[in-house]
């Protein structure tokens, strides 16, 4: 679909295709866009990474698989409130600016990781104590839904077209962190804390440390500068975003990016966000090393998303995508297989490290892909809901049901499960337009 057949070429006023922002300007504006979404997934992963350790809290019981399994099934209610806040902030992204909606979605995670780390005990308050950690779940998801879409279009907009599969994967560079920042942390403190004072209330000090970070950042987001792209359009008089909008003009984009999303997101919180449990629970190492191995591989990550970013720069971000959906999908169960079998913890590692390097080539062009199908107007809503309703029911599932298959004895069910899922994705990517020549991103 070309920005004739959009209309996206009408959002740009006489005049505005004006040279690009110079190399300070875009690392400033790339760094300002990306220093929350740091903030925001550290904050998300904190409540995964150290859900072992507060789940007898507000889930008592003799069964700690149980108790646990209670507290991921609450981590994936926030999953179910994402496609909300991606909804409610695309529509406000699209109306009212990107760094406004930005602001707010930090300010929203900021309140929802302060109420955990407040939130007195079941023994305490009783039935009030589970409800009211669902209703902390629920701001984080509104958050993270909401800070998805306009970090991605933001960062997209602003990366500038030479080198913005490049930039863009800064967002996920920026997500890997925060997880690491969370590993870093949980690694920290059970080094230096005992068991039970960790489970008493260690577990509270990153929630308050998150919290204190959103404030920050907070800050940093209400000066950052406005996308040139948003700037066009409202100077065009472009249709305000409308939800029917999506469906109604752009179904073939919106089932696309839900369809490849629902793998890629399986596929990651498969190989990051369970791996540590993975890794104790099935192959028998220590929380210390389990840890270790974990963060290891996210380091590894960490320096594959750029490149793969500025791969797909130069052949394109199909390209990308097929080697992260096809590998992935034949390695995901020989490699789990593996994993679950040996107790050398390089092995794992090496072997973790090949999933997670492979998914690098989804995860380095999520955000750009989805933001070069959509015109200015509709964009940010056009990147958020469908993403967030493919993360919701995929990625957000992934750690309950890798446990339900557990404790029904059929593990290696679950890696066929997500082996399929990225499968299915693989196809789904043929439908996408080459980005060479169909990008809907006209400005610089």
């Amino acid at each position: 679909m070309t920005a004739t057949e959009t209309g996206a070429e009408d959002q740009v006023p006489p005049g505005a295709l004006t040279p690009g922002l110079t190399a300070g300007q875009r690392f400033k504006a790339i760094l300002g866009g990306s220093a929350g979404n740091l903030v925001e997934w550290y904050d998300w992963f904190v409540y995964s990474a150290f859900a072992v350790y507060f789940s007898n809290h507000f889930f008592p019981g003799d069964d700690e698989l149980a108790g646990l399994l209670k507290t991921m099934a609450v981590f994936a209610v926030g999953f179910f409130a994402r496609p909300l806040g991606a909804w409610l902030m695309g529509l406000y992204a699209d109306r009212a600016g990107r760094r406004t909606a930005l602001t707010a979605a930090v300010g929203l995670m900021c309140g929802g990781s302060l109420i955990i780390a407040l939130l007195p005990s079941y023994e305490t308050i009783g039935v009030a104590a589970p409800i009211l950690l669902v209703i902390a779940r629920i701001l984080q998801g509104l958050s993270v839904g909401g800070e998805y879409g306009a970090s991605a279009t933001y960062l997209s907009e602003m990366a500038g077209k030479k080198r913005r599969g490049f930039w863009s994967s800064f967002q996920f560079v920026t997500m890997v962190m925060g997880q690491l920042i969370a590993l870093g942390l949980l690694a920290l403190l059970q080094s230096t804390m005992d068991k039970s004072a960790l489970d008493d209330w260690g577990w509270r000090i990153p929630f308050f440390i998150g919290a204190a970070m959103a404030v920050v950042v907070f800050w940093i987001r209400s000066r950052m500068d406005e996308s040139q792209s948003y700037e066009n359009s409202k100077a065009s008089g472009a249709e305000s975003a409308r939800t029917m909008m999506l469906f109604v003009r752009y179904p073939k984009q919106t089932l696309t990016i839900f369809g490849f999303t629902a793998g890629g997101s399986l596929a990651f919180y498969a190989f990051t966000t369970y791996m540590p449990k993975f890794l104790t629970g099935t192959s028998g190492f220590s929380g210390t090393t389990a840890t270790a191995i974990t963060a290891g591989a996210l380091v590894v990550y960490l320096f594959a998303l750029p490149f793969f970013g500025w791969l797909s720069d130069h052949f394109g971000r199909k390209t990308t995508l097929w080697l992260a959906f096809g590998g992935g999908g034949l390695a995901t169960y020989p490699a789990f297989t593996a994993i679950a079998g040996t107790q050398n913890a390089l092995v794992a590692f090496g072997l973790v490290s090949l999933l997670v390097v492979l998914l690098s080539g989804y995860n380095s062009v999520s955000a750009v892909v989805k933001a070069e199908l959509f015109p200015a107007n509709i964009r940010a809503l056009g990147v958020a809901l469908p993403y967030g309703m493919g993360t919701a029911i995929f990625g957000g599932t992934a750690e309950p049901i890798a446990l339900a298959f557990k404790r029904a004895g059929m593990e290696s069910g679950f890696y066929i499960y997500v082996a399929i899922g990225l499968a299915v994705s693989f196809f789904i990517v043929f439908l996408l337009p080459d980005n060479r020549q169909h990008s809907l991103i006209l400005e610089d």
